[in-house]
């Protein structure tokens, strides 16, 4: 019994010792993520208080949560119309690799072009905190492949046509316009911590205009 117990003993400090191994293993990392947000005023440089960035990035979890922060207090949205802003957050939450190339519009091609500067410039101060990116250089972490489908669909295309425009499943399709309600809530939300009411009826426009129909429908997909 005695010796039973001396071996789960030792088995329970070297597992805490593994423990804390990991931990010490984590801790650059932790310490440059947080040099990130302070460089990018997520967190206060003096004290690490959060910042309305900060409380604002909390908001999101269904998306990138720095990109889309900038994007929003940047106020990069104001010049789009509700379809467009829906179309374009569908980069975040679109998880298709191979989507057929879809065909953007002026305004959402500028869109796009927008938020893959952000994502550059996110890339470049990780960079500079020593923190390796997810994605490989000059690539994208971002899908724009149903854009184009999302556009459509929140301007009243049906769902049979709105599949005639990619090689992307239906039930994909109908389970990124699930997230993307879930995103525009959020960007709402945060459209009203900041006061920003234009944002806000845009984003509450934008989730009525794709939730309908047979996308919300009891469905097999899910």
């Amino acid at each position: 019994m005695i010796h039973k117990e001396r071996e789960l003993h030792g088995k329970l400090e070297e597992l805490q010792r593994t423990i804390s191994d990991q931990n010490l293993e984590l801790l650059p990392d932790y310490h440059q993520r947080v040099a990130i947000l302070k460089e990018l005023n997520y967190l206060d440089p003096e004290n690490s208080t959060v910042q309305l960035k900060g409380r604002v990035a909390c908001e999101i979890n269904t998306a990138d949560e720095l990109i889309l922060t900038e994007l929003i207090l940047d106020n990069m949205l104001s010049e789009f119309e509700p379809e467009e802003i829906v179309a374009l957050l569908s980069c975040f939450v679109c998880q298709e690799k191979n989507a057929s190339e879809p065909v953007l519009t002026p305004q959402l091609t500028k869109g796009k072009d927008m938020i893959l500067g952000i994502e550059l410039k996110m890339a470049e101060v990780q960079k500079k905190a020593g923190l390796e990116s997810a994605t490989a250089p000059g690539t994208s972490a971002l899908k724009f492949g149903l854009t184009e489908v999302v556009y459509e669909w929140a301007r009243g295309m049906s769902f049979k046509q709105i599949t005639e425009l990619t090689d992307v499943q239906e039930g994909s399709i109908v389970r990124t316009i699930h997230r993307l309600d879930e995103t525009c809530s959020e960007v709402r939300n945060a459209a009203r911590m900041i006061g920003d009411a234009a944002l806000y009826t845009k984003m509450e426009l934008a989730g009525q205009a794709i939730k309908r129909d047979i996308v919300f429908a009891a469905s097999l997909y899910y």
